[in-house]
């Protein structure tokens, strides 16, 4: 009799960081519609004739964080097949979360709802356009994020785990709020303001990138301790190299 199939701990180590990275894009995604007052500046700043007096950014930048770690420590484990193949699923639940949320806007509204048509419409019909955005710009901010990784870990000799996580955030999150925010609010919002809460977004996430360092070297810590100091070491050996290897069960891969 044939036994189940069981993962391997890299597999089962995947699938738990690829979880947590599509829950936390599809959250970011559902909330991105909402903006909120991170504070008030003590001073009004003009950005294209529009004055701000508080800085203003999307509910989006909460979730984002949580992304940026785990594409890191992706890259970092299983090289660029690994978050390759993680962006394109990524980019695969947007869509299916568009088109839930167009099934969800199309069916008719009960009279014993607390939710009414309009304000339901009003919040995940915004949302359908930020995911239109995102569509785009997820895409182009995930292969920039995952070439200037492998850009700076090549550089850095495979040293300074730091910077290829940092720098990478930097160079491609820019590009990401930009284009979401274009596509989500042109219409609604003006150029100054766009611009605005795009350099607002791009300040948190800058600071973020930075905070999140040593959050990362913990992730990294444990699960070199979950993964054994050989495998781990294999494994992120094969990434810098190109050429990720195939860990399956019975192949040297620590299974539970």
């Amino acid at each position: 009799m044939r036994q189940a199939y069981h993962l391997s701990r890299p597999q089962k180590l995947f699938v738990v960081c690829t979880a947590i990275f599509l829950t936390a894009l599809v959250v970011a995604e559902a909330t991105a519609s909402k903006f909120f007052t991170a504070f008030s500046l003590p001073f009004t700043i003009t950005i294209l004739g529009v004055e701000f007096n508080e800085v203003v950014m999307t509910a989006g930048v909460l979730a984002f964080p949580i992304t940026f770690i785990i594409t890191d420590l992706l890259n970092e484990y299983f090289g660029k097949p690994g978050i390759r193949f993680v962006t394109w699923i990524g980019m695969s639940m947007i869509i299916f979360e568009f088109g839930l949320l167009q099934l969800a806007m199309g069916v008719p509204t009960s009279s014993i709802s607390p939710v009414p048509d309009e304000a339901f419409n009003t919040v995940f019909g915004a949302t359908g356009r930020v995911i239109v955005g995102s569509l785009v710009a997820y895409t182009l901010g995930q292969l920039a994020d995952i070439t200037l990784f492998h850009w700076l870990r090549g550089l850095t000799k495979g040293k300074h785990l730091w910077l290829r996580a940092t720098g990478s955030t930097f160079g491609s999150q820019f590009i990401d709020t930009f284009i979401v925010l274009s596509v989500a609010f042109f219409g609604q919002l003006s150029l100054g303001e766009i611009i605005a809460i795009t350099l607002f977004n791009y300040s948190y996430k800058f600071i973020i990138a930075i905070l999140i360092t040593p959050v990362i070297y913990g992730a990294h810590w444990v699960m070199d301790r979950y993964l054994g100091d050989e495998l781990a070491e294999e494994l992120i050996h094969a990434a810098e190299e190109g050429h990720p290897i195939e860990v399956v069960q019975g192949a040297g891969a620590p299974s539970e």
